[in-house]
Order: structure tokens, then C-alpha cells, then sequence
């Protein structure tokens, strides 16, 4: 263990008059720039009278939360310079972004990565306007901000983040600002119970700080209208030691400021190591910060009559129409220049020395740390051969297998060849979607009480590496913060609660998509997300945890960091998860069911047609050479069952009937070469599914998610979309597809209405099918499952 950590924990020493002085100093430089962002596009350093040309036309951004934000970032820079921290920092009410733009702008690093933003009048200017302006950059901490991998959007998962980047960074402080209306949301709520997954011998820490500063946008917060006594008892129950550090006089405030962050960081250093230097692992409760600071701290007390300062009304801009109301621009002015600008900047513009002297060097810059940029600490897993947990398929669609259990021996692996920067992800669910081989190598994290009843299978440990909590929200943003911060993951989860992350996925694709465009962004490994436990394999949960709608809102997302992929079976989802596990900068969607399905594809054939995407099963058609009369396609594993056993109905009845079947693996093929990476260009798209037959297509979601990928294709006419339509309950799995029209049946009795050699002379066929869908159902009614000919059912043409 690294030596770095180990710090005297000798009482603290009271921060010098002159360290306090030039800390006020740095803290007020911080306020007179992040004032002058929201305000100014001109006359940085108000070297001239202050007018109206010197203002922004349209004022944005956010001050109230702004002065605190930067009066923690400057308190740590003052620990990081004494102790020789490895320290980032994440802004929870990341909307303040001014107040860290500010210290990030003067550490030099904005400037070495925007040299137009210089550290000059010049740049100041630049600096000034380019904030909340078209063609600069938003009012959040977004990827543009070097050192941030949170932004303000995210609200409620700073915490979750902040542990995500802590977990396996052994001399890494996370410093993580709480807003007071954040901590009102259910992510942040659950996510103070990360702590209790902190490894203190192979973790870093993470020093939360709740920044109370009164209101909302327009309302008071709960947790600062709460006595000290029961905030505290709040923050006790839930393992944290609470610190207290409230005011409004800035000399004070630094004092105790300093004195209670010296405090935490020598916490969280004894903390550690203790349990480095005895080997042992327990449940730390570690220290916090509760900061109450006024909303807006430093504005005018009052503007236009109406308190400012402490009030909602400092929330976004707090003086407005400065540009048309003399009154309104004199006010501004004596703000500014309460700041004393001249004092903290000499008069080229840059940060004067005694102040410059403040900052952290190099690396140990929150800013510059490359755990906030991670691909450039990123390290390539080092991978098994998939193929050496294939399922063995002799004949296609005449076996069956779990699908995930093959993907759990070969995630197990992953973990023994990556066992400090790869972690697996799940609520409460690891064994349940049949991945559990993982525990031969890695228990679940557990440092909470234990009982002996969970030594009986229960697979806990102090040391383990998979990490389970009954919180989506907070096993997304771990996963995020530790891939934020240059590791690797793998997240599954059923499909019905999938959408409990819903928010997180847009904010974290629309962070990738932004860091795509910005070449200092190393890339960072993908986010892995399986979906299992599906729509089509709901025999006992019902109506409920019927809803494939994931894929619908993915597909909203950036066609750049967006991927979406359905294997049928056990190959074909290893091959898929070889391929995302080695992917970066992707959100890669896997969509398959942990129960036991047909397989079809042995290891070569599975590889090559993952690698196409999408393709004719040669085996199942009987049209090579041949215009077909139709065409069958299946997207997923039961509608590709069912869309298999339909084709087998249609040749056994209709001797002379042209089938081409297709399955489909990688969704985004259906999309044009134009609007997604992996779309397939027109002349492939025409040549497999023809320009002018009958399409039926059978799909594991929404029917209309087709019809929205490939519209402007010219068949569309012509295909026909089958897929979850809300219908069910408490059913067998054909009965279930029956309700939703993906069954063998309806896809042959559709298929007779569709080809006009057929249509007429079908019509017994068609009975034929009903009757079998009315017995179908009469059988699952009575005996609670399907037919065994329906379970039991295999491609009965083998390999032709």
C-alpha cells in the first residue's frame, strides 16, 4: 500500500492569520469571476467605468450556489498543497458551475486545454463571455470543464459517483459537494449508504460535504430548515460523523472551514491506516461536512428592496435588467467592485504571485488529476477467449440452454484477470439472472453485520468484488464514477426496473457524446448494461414487469455513443459481450433472457453473424437462389422461436411457399448508413429483405421502435412489425405471445393474409392456427403451462 496515505494524525495546527488572509484572498478572486461570467462579455477588470456595452444582452447561470462551491474548492487545494493530496472534486448542484469554472480558470489548467482562455485580460474576457453564450459553453460542470465528471443535470447522483470513482483508488479523495435541494431526491437519499461499501485497504474515500444554503429555485430546502440535533441524528443513523460549519462572516467561516476539513481528511487517513497496517476490514464510519452558508453569499443584501442574499432570489441571476435600469448597472458595479479586483489581479490580468502561490502544481491540481480525464489512466481488460464457454449446438433449434450461465463462467474469469479494475454491478439479482459463477472468485461486497445464517450460500465477504444494493440508482452511478475514473464494469439488471436508471442513462450518453467532441477527453471503457428477466418470461410476475420501453428511450440518444444488441442464444451473447467489453465510449444495451431457450448457432457461425449484425439463417430458408415470397424476421430469443416455428408451420402446409428467415442481432442495422454508425446501407438493406415482399417482423419490444429505424427504407411499406402491444398478465409463454400477436400462429395466419398465391387457398390453414391458438390457451388455463409439444418443440428441418 502506498506510503502516500499514511499521515500524521497529530492535532491540527490553527491556520495562520496570513494563511487565512490570503485564503479569503483567493476565495474572493474565485466570486469576482464567477459574478463576472454571469454578467460580463467586456471590461473584465473594470479598468474603465462599468456600462451597459460591457453586459451580456440575455444574463444565465447560477450564483447561489456558486461562492460555496469554490469556497470548498479552495479549502481542499489548501490540504492537498500541506498533505500532497490525490484529490478530485464533484459539484453536486453542478448548476453553480461559475464557482468552479473560477478555481479550475486560476489553477491554469482551463488555459492549457482553451489557450484562448488565457491567463490575461484577454483571456479573462474569452472566459467571461464564452459562459452561458452560444457557441461557449453551458452553465453546468459539463465534460468541457476540465476535472469534472459530474454535471450539475444529474441531479441526485453526485454521492453515487463520487464512491464509483473512490472504489479501488487506494490514495484517491473524492471531494463531492451536496446541494441541499439534491439531497431532497431519492438517488441521494439512498446513496449515503455507500459508505458502507468502502473498502478502507483497497478504496480511497470520499469526503461528502452538504452544502445547506437555504432554498431552492423559488422554495426553502427541507434538510436546512431541520435543527442541527436531528440533522445530525439523521446523518448518525445513517454511519456518517457530521461536522458542522456554519455562518456568514467569511473570516470566521474560514477558520472553522479549515479546521474541519483538516479534521476529515486526518479521519479518513487514520481510517485507513489503521486497516491497511492490521489487514483487516470493517464498516469505518467516516467524517462529513454540513455546510450552511447564505444562498448567494458575498451578493447585495438587498436588490429593488427585496433581500438577496439568504433568499431564493439568489438562486440564477439575482440582478437583473442591468442593462436598461442605471440603478440596476450602478448596483452591479459596486458588487464587483466589492470584490476589490484590482487587488487580486495585476493589471495585465493575471492572478497575482502571493495568490498564485496558493495553488496546487502539476497533477495534483483537482483539475488537471487524471482520474477526472480517465482514459488517460485507462488500462484494456484482459480478456478470456469467449469461445471457451460456447454452448456445443450440433443441429440448429435443437437444443436448449440458459443463456446467461456461460456468461457468468467467462465474467468470473474476467474478474481474475482484472482483479483491481473490473467490477460487476447488480440489485440483488447476480445469481437469480444465472451469473453467480462469478462467486468461485469474487464474494459480494459486505462490511454490515453479519449472521451465520449467511455463511449458507449467502457468498458475502469483506473482500468481495461484486457489488449488490437494491438500489438501481445507486449501482448506475457507482458504475458510471468507476468508468468515469478509467476502470471497467458489467451492470445487469432485470428489464422491467431497467427504467428505474432511465435519467441517468440520458445524462450519462449525452456527457459521452460531448466528451466524443473534445480531443483532450481520452476515451473511457463503455457502460455495459444487460437486460434480463424479459417481457416474454414473465410466467409469475405478471403485467407488472412487462415493459421492454428501454430500447425505445436508448434510441433517442446520440446514434455515436448508442448500441443495441439482441442475441438468440448462448454464443451469440458471448460473442456480443467479448465485443462491448472491449468497446469505449459506448453505452452497449445487451437485451437477453436468463431462462433456459433454444439454441442456434455454434461458435463460428455465431461469431461471424455478430460481426454482420444481422443476416439470412441459411438453415431455416428455402429460397437461395430464388425471389422468396416472404420474408420471416426474428429480433430476440422467444419472438425468434416463435418466428422459427411459424416458418416450420408455413413449409409443412404450403409445399411450394418461398421463405427467406432472417434474425436480427445488432438493432441499429436497420437504421441507414446515415444515421447510425452501424447502419446498413440501402443496396444491403433492398438485397436482404427485398424492395417489394411481404416483411414480418418479429420483435422483442414495442412494434413502432422498427417502424422508427427503418422508415425511410424503401419497403417499409411492406413491413409488418409484431412485438409487445400491453397485453398480459399471469401467462405461459405462448400464451403470452398470443395476447401479443408473436406467436407461430398469428405470424403464419399473417403471412397467408400477405402473399397472394396463398391467400385464398390458405383459409383452412388459417382455421387450422386459430383452433391451435384457442387449444394453446384452453391447456395453459388448466395445467398452468404450455403444451409439451409448444416447450418441447425443435427446428424440425435440421441444417436445411
Amino acid at each position: 500500500m502506498k506510503d502516500a496515505t499514511k499521515l500524521d494524525t497529530q492535532a491540527i495546527d490553527p491556520i495562520s492569520d496570513k494563511e487565512l488572509g490570503l485564503t479569503h484572498d483567493l476565495w474572493r478572486a474565485c466570486n469576482y469571476l464567477a459574478a463576472g461570467m454571469i454578467y460580463l462579455k467586456d471590461n473584465p477588470l473594470l479598468q474603465i467605468p462599468l456600462s451597459k456595452e460591457h453586459i451580456k444582452k440575455r444574463l444565465l447561470g447560477h450564483w447561489g450556489a456558486s461562492p460555496g462551491l469554490s469556497f470548498m474548492y479552495v479549502h481542499m487545494n489548501r490540504l492537498i498543497n500541506k498533505y500532497d493530496l490525490n484529490a478530485i472534486f464533484l459539484a453536486g448542484p453542478g448548476h453553480g458551475a461559475p464557482g468552479v469554472i473560477a478555481p479550475v480558470y486560476l489553477e491554469g489548467t482551463y488555459s492549457e486545454i482553451y489557450p484562448d482562455v488565457g491567463q490575461d485580460i484577454e483571456g479573462m474576457t474569452h472566459l467571461f463571455k464564452r459562459f452561458s453564450f452560444p457557441g461557449g459553453i453551458g452553465s453546468h460542470c459539463t465534460p468541457e470543464l476540465p476535472g469534472s465528471i459530474h454535471e450539475g443535470g444529474e441531479l441526485g447522483y453526485s454521492i453515487s459517483h463520487a464512491f464509483g470513482a473512490a472504489f479501488d483508488n487506494p490514495d484517491l479523495i473524492v471531494t463531492v459537494a451536496v446541494g441541499d435541494g439534491e439531497a431532497e431526491t431519492g438517488p441521494l437519499a439512498t446513496s449515503w449508504h455507500s459508505s458502507k461499501y468502502i473498502n478502507p485497504i483497497r478504496d480511497g474515500a470520499v469526503l461528502p460535504i452538504l452544502h445547506l444554503n437555504g432554498y431552492k429555485i423559488n422554495n426553502p430546502t427541507l434538510l436546512s430548515r431541520i435543527p442541527n440535533e436531528e440533522l445530525g441524528a439523521l446523518f448518525n443513523g445513517y454511519g456518517w460523523k457530521p461536522i458542522f460549519v456554519e455562518g456568514d462572516d467569511p473570516v470566521h467561516m474560514h477558520q472553522k472551514m479549515a479546521e474541519a476539513m483538516e479534521s476529515c481528511i486526518l479521519d479518513i487517513r487514520e481510517i485507513q491506516q489503521n486497516a491497511r497496517n492490521a489487514e483487516k476490514v470493517s464498516r469505518a464510519r467516516w467524517p462529513m461536512i454540513v455546510l450552511r452558508t447564505p444562498k448567494g453569499w458575498t451578493c447585495p443584501e438587498k436588490i429593488n428592496g427585496h433581500k438577496t442574499q439568504g433568499s431564493w432570489r439568489a438562486h440564477q441571476v439575482p440582478l437583473k435588467n442591468v442593462r436598461d435600469n442605471p440603478e440596476n448597472l450602478a448596483t452591479l458595479t459596486s458588487w464587483l467592485k466589492s470584490y476589490e479586483p484590482q487587488t487580486l489581479f495585476d493589471e495585465d490580468g493575471k492572478l497575482v504571485a502571493k495568490l498564485q502561490a496558493l495553488l496546487p502544481k502539476g497533477q495534483r491540481r483537482m483539475s488537471a488529476n487524471p482520474h477526472a480525464n480517465g482514459g488517460l489512466v485507462k488500462k484494456n481488460l484482459r480478456l478470456p477467449n469467449f469461445t471457451d464457454y460456447a454452448c456445443v449446438v450440433d443441429q440448429p433449434g435443437t437444443s436448449f440452454a440458459f443463456n446467461t450461465k456461460p456468461l457468468g463462467a467467462m465474467l468470473r474469469d474476467v474478474m481474475v484477470k482484472n482483479n483491481n479494475n473490473f467490477r460487476v454491478f447488480g440489485p440483488d439479482e447476480t445469481t437469480s439472472n444465472k451469473l453467480d459463477d462469478i462467486y468461485e472468485v469474487s464474494k459480494k461486497l459486505w462490511l454490515c453485520e453479519y449472521k451465520p445464517e449467511d455463511e449458507d450460500g449467502g457468498h458475502l465477504s469483506t473482500d468481495g468484488r461484486v457489488l449488490e444494493m437494491l438500489s438501481e440508482h445507486t449501482l448506475e452511478g457507482w458504475f458510471e464514477g468507476y468508468v468515469l475514473t478509467g476502470r471497467h464494469g458489467f451492470f445487469a439488471t432485470y428489464e422491467a426496473f431497467v427504467h428505474v436508471i432511465d435519467s441517468m442513462f440520458n445524462q450519462h450518453a449525452k456527457w459521452l457524446a460531448i466528451a466524443e467532441s473534445l480531443s483532450w477527453r481520452a476515451p473511457i471503457a463503455s457502460i455495459n448494461l444487460l437486460i434480463t428477466s424479459t417481457v416474454w418470461r414473465q410466467d409469475h410476475n405478471g403485467f407488472t414487469h412487462q415493459d421492454p420501453g428501454f430500447l425505445d428511450l436508448v434510441v433517442n440518444k446520440s446514434p455515436s455513443v448508442t448500441r443495441i444488441y439482441l442475441p438468440p442464444d448462448v454464443n451469440c451473447l458471448l460473442s456480443v459481450a467479448d465485443h462491448c467489453l472491449k468497446s469505449q465510449n459506448d453505452i452497449n444495451v445487451i437485451v437477453c433472457d436468463k431462462q433456459s431457450h433454444m439454441q442456434y448457432l455454434d461458435t463460428q457461425s455465431a461469431i461471424k453473424h455478430c460481426t454482420k449484425g444481422l443476416g439470412i439463417w441459411p438453415w431455416a430458408s428455402n429460397d437461395e437462389g430464388q425471389e422468396p415470397d416472404v420474408v420471416i424476421v426474428g429480433c430476440g430469443d422467444i419472438p425468434t422461436k416463435e418466428a422459427l416455428a411459424a416458418t416450420a408451420l408455413l413449409r409443412e402446409t404450403f409445399d411450394d411457399l418461398k421463405i427467406r428467415f432472417i434474425n436480427v442481432v445488432d438493432l441499429y442495422r436497420l437504421a441507414p448508413e446515415y444515421a447510425h454508425p452501424h447502419g446498413l446501407s440501402d443496396a444491403d438493406f433492398d438485397s436482404l429483405f427485398t424492395v417489394d415482399k411481404p416483411v414480418i417482423f418479429n420483435f422483442h419490444g414495442y412494434p413502432w421502435l422498427i417502424h422508427r429505424l427503418a422508415y425511410r427504407r424503401a419497403n417499409h411499406n411492406n413491413l409488418h412489425v409484431r412485438g409487445y402491444i400491453e397485453r398480459g398478465n399471469i401467462n405461459t409463454p405462448l400464451e403470452l405471445a398470443i395476447e401479443n400477436r408473436i406467436d407461430r400462429f398469428s405470424i403464419a395466419i399473417d403471412v397467408i393474409d400477405r402473399v397472394e398465391k396463398i391467400k385464398v387457398r390458405g383459409a383452412h390453414a388459417k382455421q387450422a392456427f386459430r383452433d391451435r391458438q384457442l387449444e394453446c390457451c384452453q391447456y395453459a388455463h388448466e395445467h398452468g403451462v404450455d403444451m409439451p409439444e409448444i416447450e418441447e418443440w425443435v427446428w424440425p428441418y435440421g441444417n436445411k
